[in-house]
């Protein structure tokens, strides 16, 4: 009878301590080479779209539930889509200069979540730390998850990340050559 009881207890014990362990998060590679960021700047006579690859990345489930993710883009591979020859040149060398994100000496932005909360049915919002230039700001931005594939808009102030440049907000009588300091990022991810 001790024997029985003893074993009794002894599994109640080991089930409890198995059955209250954690899940352990199952985290997917994002493919770098079919996932896109595509960047879109405004400014008082219009505005200019590009893309910047993605350098790595991946997303923790839980099950089905999204539960964290991290990023680290190329800023290198940062180029103007709306312009052609000496134009988008000349802007692609803008964006990679000391002016905006200083590629030479910061090649790579980061982001990793800080939390995830579920929004409803495949639809999440997350906050997450953001590092351009060396300097990490939260943002907080919606996912949409769907099979294999996410989607993610996110608005950026540029000025957060010590960009400055054309910004109303730091230089006077710009007029129609102000650079609007929030820019658009977004993110379609396959995994």
């Amino acid at each position: 009878m001790k024997k029985g009881v003893f074993s009794l207890a002894l599994a109640l014990v080991f089930g409890v301590a198995t059955a209250t362990e954690p899940v352990a998060e199952e985290k997917k590679e994002v493919k770098t080479e079919t996932s896109t960021i595509t960047w879109k700047a405004y400014k008082v006579t219009g505005s200019h779209t590009g893309t910047v690859n993605i350098k790595s990345g991946t997303l923790a489930f839980d099950g089905d539930k999204l539960t964290g993710g991290e990023f680290a883009v190329d800023m290198t591979t940062l180029v103007a889509t709306d312009l052609e020859g000496e134009s988008k040149g000349k802007l692609e060398g803008h964006l990679k200069s000391e002016d905006f994100f200083s590629t030479e000496k910061n090649a790579e932005a980061t982001l990793v979540f800080t939390n995830v909360e579920a929004k409803g049915k495949n639809a999440y919002e997350v906050t997450g730390d953001l590092t351009i230039k060396g300097i990490t700001k939260p943002v907080t931005f919606d996912v949409s998850i769907y099979g294999s594939k996410a989607t993610a808009s996110v608005k950026v102030d540029r000025t957060a990340y010590d960009i400055k440049y054309a910004s109303g907000n730091f230089f006077e009588n710009l007029g129609d050559k102000t650079i609007y300091d929030e820019f658009d990022l977004v993110v379609d991810l396959e995994f």
